[in-house]
């Protein structure tokens, strides 16, 4: 088993989860590799936030579908999944195969990784070969000379990839860079751009646009009001605020539940001290922390009480529906029927 379910894991679930999650669930953020497949020589990992590559060293298939059997005993959980440990450009193409073998075995959906070198004609052959539903990009692969705060979306998401995605109705799962964050003015311009120029791109931006506080939102919401094709998962995002501001704004059709497991094991609890996000962990449980920003050690006492990120992205989102009135209908929409015709959408196109 991937991980240990514990009294403090069944009670969370029990008493705050179990009514309130739908029958079937699609998780439309997860990763799979496996560590073997990665070569560390060309890593940028420098690029990215130290923390998640602490949680999971490799997520095997088996491991995702027994990591949901752990969560959600009761529920039928289906993933759509792409690499994980996304550092290494010269490593693209063994993790595609990887999970384009494993969509194949267990019929599961799943993105093509892409690298922003790649000509458009490349593209479109990776994604038919893998028989993916779109591309899962990352900040990674930008360019070397781009420094790390100053990345564009169209840096890691080049137009002419845009324009294979368009013409064919693929999907796009984008984590945006850059400090500012779903706030950035930048990233709301190119954000709105997509929507506008390639209006047959299924455009999933995750995370919630990475605004894990309020501090994060600016007045992006104010200038996304208006858009009507772009989507937002909720992975690793665990802000009632945040979420409540995005039902307002988009409404429940355009919200997708995601998770980005495997980190979404992590025992934890997330505050926001001063506008930026801190993870509160147990003692030792990630290696050294001692130079991340974003996380904290507490004493044994507190950390006894965490559950799972997985079961905190999930309370946030609920207690962010109560606030709102969504129905049960809603509920549903948002942990399945989303996804489920986003993914149909793209294979009848």
């Amino acid at each position: 088993m991937p991980f240990e379910i514990k009294d403090v894991d069944k009670k969370f679930y029990e008493e705050r989860l179990q009514d309130f999650l739908p029958e079937k669930i699609l998780d439309s953020h997860t990763h799979i590799w496996l560590d073997r497949l990665v070569n560390a020589g060309d890593s940028a990992a420098g690029k990215i936030q130290a923390w998640p590559l602490k949680v999971a060293k490799e997520n095997s298939i088996e491991d995702l579908v027994a990591g949901y059997k752990l969560y959600f005993p009761d529920k039928d959980v289906t993933p759509l999944f792409c690499p994980g440990n996304v550092t290494s450009k010269s490593s693209i193409e063994n993790l595609n195969e990887y999970c384009s073998s494993s969509a194949a075995e267990y019929n599961y959906p799943f993105l093509t990784l892409t690298n922003p070198d790649w000509d458009a004609a490349k593209v479109e052959a990776a994604i038919q070969r893998d028989k993916s539903i779109g591309v899962k990009v990352y900040l990674t692969f930008a360019p070397d000379y781009i420094p790390v705060d100053e990345i564009r979306i169209f840096d890691f998401l080049p137009r002419r990839h845009l324009e294979v995605l368009n013409k064919n109705g693929w999907a796009a799962l984008l984590h945006i860079a850059r400090p500012g964050r779903l706030g950035d003015p930048l990233n709301l311009a190119q954000m709105l751009e997509i929507e506008e120029r390639y209006p047959n791109v299924k455009l999933i931006i995750a995370h919630v646009g990475r605004a894990y506080c309020p501090e994060d939102v600016g007045n992006a919401f104010e200038l996304l009001k208006d858009t009507k094709n772009m989507v937002f998962d909720l992975a690793a995002n665990t802000n009632t605020d945040v979420f409540e501001q995005l039902i307002n704004t988009v409404g429940p059709k355009r919200i997708l539940f995601g998770s980005d497991e495997p980190i979404s094991r992590m025992r934890m609890k997330r505050i926001c001290e001063n506008g930026k996000y801190i993870n509160l962990i147990a003692k030792g449980a990630y290696g050294d922390v001692s130079n991340d920003p974003h996380m904290r050690e507490v004493s044994k006492e507190e950390s006894d009480t965490f559950s799972f990120f997985m079961y905190e992205i999930i309370d946030a989102f609920r207690q962010a529906a109560h606030r709102t009135g969504l129905s049960r209908v809603d509920i549903e929409d948002v942990f399945y029927n989303n996804a489920r015709n986003l993914i149909e959408s793209v294979k009848q196109s």
